[in-house]
């Protein structure tokens, strides 16, 4: 499964979570640090969801980007 994440900086590291599965979260000391940590905490995640008998989240958030010509 392919889900989104978002990642969010902060004033001494960086903060990341995934709007489809709800408390899993993690952080790092640069974007890719706390993208692979990320990566760590879901699939300990989805794997207690597994040993619980709990569904899986379905991705289905959706990610773009607005560009917004500067005003001159």
């Amino acid at each position: 499964m392919r889900y989104s994440i978002v990642i969010e900086k902060g004033e001494r590291n960086y903060s990341a979570y995934l709007p489809d599965v709800p408390g899993c979260i993690a952080t790092g000391s640069t974007p890719e640090a706390t993208v692979k940590n990320l990566a760590k905490a879901l699939e300990m995640h989805l794997e207690g969801l597994r040993e619980d008998g709990l569904p899986m989240p379905e991705p289905s958030t959706q990610v773009d980007y607005i560009t917004l010509e500067e005003a001159g």
